[in-house]
């Protein structure tokens, strides 16, 4: 197994980098900040950019806790990975990495001087100063339960590989320990969503309640419907649960997992 090491100081753009640098040395598979990512898929691990604290970030980081080194480890045993990309601050985090993951401990350092120029490493540093913003090398959808919650936005740019343009997504997160991370949203707020939702798109049903059940990963709504007169509730319904999802998570950042309708007062056709 080979192991290449990308190394820069922190926000100094090595996440952004990272697919570049992986398309450029043929590699499949990044350790970056707590999470295992093989062929641009979060398989196992859990994002620094979770924790509260940067100390407790830095320990994640570098897979301090037992439970989920393990869990990584496991995962690198499975796969059939033969180059892999750490990220990291310094020579002294890839080491605990190497350690912590029992990978080989011959290893080349790449650092981020050698793949960026000078403006974008100040400008990469100017985003984590003003706007406490991380990249995650990885698509949104591979995130967005794990972040429900968080500021996340996407940006795309391309890669050449095996003498292909391809097109590449990386997430931006503001974690919790930057100034802005985590947020809270009323149910309320999800409620008067959801009845907005109902009464624009159609007269035949109305909102009578909704329950929110918070989850690590995200939330389940339950929304009670008054059913005004007969209609096709297999179409409307489901047109309806995937309408409040997507616009749920639009404006709250919010992953919801599951949308569940319950009709009240259904009048039966008889024939």
């Amino acid at each position: 197994m080979d192991i290449f090491c990308l190394v820069g100081k922190s926000g100094t753009g090595k996440s952004f980098k990272a697919m570049h640098v992986a398309s450029q040395y043929d590699i499949d598979c990044i350790i970056d900040d707590g999470l295992l990512i093989y062929k641009g898929r979060v398989v196992a691990g859990v994002s620094a950019k979770k924790e509260k604290t940067k100390m407790a970030a830095v320990k994640r980081a570098i897979f301090y806790e037992e439970e989920h080194r393990r869990s990584v480890l496991e995962k690198l045993k499975e796969l059939p990975i033969e180059r892999i990309l750490i990220i990291a601050t310094s020579i002294n985090m890839v080491e605990h990495i190497v350690s912590a993951l029992e990978l080989p401990n011959n290893y080349e350092v790449i650092k981020i001087e050698d793949v960026s120029t000078k403006e974008e490493i100040e400008l990469a540093r100017r985003y984590r100063i003003r706007e406490g913003k991380h990249v995650i090398p990885v698509p949104v959808f591979e995130v967005k339960k794990s972040f429900s919650g968080y500021f996340l936005d996407s940006i795309k740019n391309f890669i050449i590989r095996d003498n292909k343009k391809q097109d590449v997504e990386k997430t931006i997160v503001r974690p919790t320990f930057s100034y802005l991370g985590k947020f809270t949203i009323s149910e309320n707020v999800i409620k008067d969503i959801i009845a907005y939702l109902i009464n624009k798109e159609t007269n035949k049903l109305n909102l009578d309640s909704a329950k929110i059940n918070q989850e690590e990963e995200g939330i389940r709504i339950t929304v009670n419907v008054i059913v005004n007169e007969i209609c096709r509730l297999d179409d409307l319904g489901q047109n309806l649960m995937k309408k409040i999802k997507e616009d749920v998570e639009y404006i709250t950042g919010i992953n919801v997992l599951n949308i569940r309708f319950v009709y009240r007062d259904l009048r039966i056709r008889q024939v």
